[in-house]
């Protein structure tokens, strides 16, 4: 048995033969592979090893963690999703690693592929119980997904710069290979940027924010675990530190009756110059400060805004990015402005699932709602802002005013409906979901406003592609 996470894609242990002590002491040796991995692998394995890591000066025997690269290694896997340093297609993260007495080996094909053996390696001692040996075993791993990705939060806690090497130190232990830094909200600015003093020097960056040398820092650390750092300004929603540093940028135009009557910070206008200046400062700024492919522009819940002045905001942050060599990424709210070839937006929220009320009598039999200020109003908005509205004739009785759920995807190839819940694994065989009356077929998860994802196992989780080849990521790797 082992408990490594994620599950590898084979684990065939030995019959009747030990592994090595899981005490060590361990001596590493990068026997072929970049010359800084020994280096970045001690740094990461130091923590969890502690004195069962030999220094490489001892002259003590151990067991050994052999690290080499090796042409002939083959998983049959496919990797599926966004390539996360923005090539045509996900890096070859395939790999082996083979447990016996006298130590572990680990093989692939790519620095990348080796770096991951090495935490299997780090995750099989580290997890073994003292003083017990180690399960002699072959192991081979391939990643289902390339984009596996973890959020953080420091626009609403600051996360301190070691904290968050800590994280990504965690991340790569799990093979995750994307950090989203939430960098701007209501609460907080917390990046540094030339053009724009005022967003650290007030109260938006009350509490901590990462200078831009030290989120120069943070790619540069993260990049030698093989993780792509991924920024996110949330726009045009979620602007109330932006609108405290830079007073008087106007509200953008609300729907008739909805103006005021949420516990929201207005929206930007992206229509106004004033605001368009400010903001394409920030984006430029950003975009000059990152060394990844991409830059989150945010996109969600943005209540209170008409769906004309969402889509003008959406497409202006879209362009400002791509002017400055940038590809955005998007919540899946600003599906609402369209989808385009080049487009990628994340799907973050169901809306049925939520389980929420909008009808007033709805609201009042909800003891853990009422008194919290929440209306049905706020609620209808919240449900509007994170789909597109729906054109069928079939609608779920708790549906808000004006909405309704999306018919049941069909495969084109089969017939195949998917069910409710569909299995972890997915569905066997080959299918392409078909969304009638919006003439538009997705592959694999639903787009932003289908409420239940569905998952194909040919396509995988969370990635869904339109005849355009517009496609969605996913923030998980699962």
């Amino acid at each position: 048995m082992h408990a490594l996470l994620p599950p590898p894609a084979s684990y065939e242990p030995h019959d009747r033969a030990d592994g090595p002590p899981a005490s060590g002491p361990w001596r590493l040796a990068v026997e072929s592979g970049p010359p800084e991995l020994a280096e970045t692998l001690r740094a990461l394995f130091g923590p969890h090893l502690g004195d069962r890591l030999l220094p490489p000066s001892s002259a003590r025997q151990g067991p050994v963690i052999r690290l080499r690269i090796d042409p002939d290694v083959s998983v049959p896997r496919s990797c599926l999703g966004i390539a996360p340093d923005g090539a045509p297609a996900p890096v070859d993260e395939a790999h082996t690693v083979r447990v016996e007495a006298g130590g572990i080996t680990c093989r692939a094909r790519t620095a990348v592929g080796l770096f991951r053996a090495a935490t299997t390696a780090l995750q099989l001692i580290a997890l073994a119980e003292p003083g017990t040996l180690l399960p002699a075993a072959d192991i081979a791993d391939a990643p289902r997904y390339g984009w596996r990705g973890l959020l953080i939060d420091p626009a609403r806690r600051f996360v301190p710069v070691e904290e968050v090497r800590a994280l990504i130190d965690l991340a790569a232990l799990y093979k995750l290979n994307v950090l989203h830094l939430h960098l701007t909200d209501n609460e907080g600015w917390r990046i540094e940027l030339p053009s724009l003093p005022a967003l650290t020097s007030g109260p938006a960056a009350e509490g901590g924010f990462y200078t831009a040398a030290q989120f120069t820092g943070l790619q540069e650390y993260a990049a030698r675990r093989h993780l792509t750092l991924v920024p996110e300004i949330d726009l045009p929603g979620h602007c109330g530190a932006l609108r405290a540093a830079i007073p008087g940028l106007p509200p953008a135009p609300a729907p008739p009756g909805l103006a005021g009557r949420f516990p929201y910070t207005p929206p930007l206008d992206l229509a106004d110059p004033a605001t368009r200046q400010v903001v394409g400062a920030a984006l430029a700024d950003l975009c000059a400060l990152t060394d990844g492919p991409f830059v989150h522009i945010g996109g969600d819940k943005a209540v209170g805004i008409t769906d004309d002045a969402f889509a003008t905001a959406v497409r202006a942050l879209r362009a400002l990015v791509r002017a400055h060599g940038k590809r955005p990424l998007a919540w899946q709210e600003a599906s609402r402005a369209g989808v385009g070839e080049d487009d990628i937006v994340q799907y973050w929220v169901d809306p049925e699932l939520m389980d929420l009320p909008y009808t007033e009598e709805g609201l009042a039999a909800r003891a853990d709602l009422v008194g919290t200020g929440i209306s049905v109003p706020l609620l209808r908005a919240l449900l509007r802002s994170s789909r597109p509205p729906q054109t069928t004739s079939r609608a779920p009785s708790t549906a808000a005013p004006g909405f309704s759920s999306p018919p049941s995807p069909t495969c084109t190839s089969t017939g195949a409906t998917p069910p409710r819940s569909p299995p972890r694994s997915g569905w066997a065989g080959s299918h392409t979901w078909d969304f009638p009356r919006t003439g538009r077929a997705r592959s694999s998860t639903s787009p932003p406003g289908v409420p239940r994802p569905m998952v194909c196992r040919t396509s995988g989780s969370r990635e869904w592609s339109s005849p355009c080849s517009a496609r969605a990521c996913a923030t998980s790797p699962t």
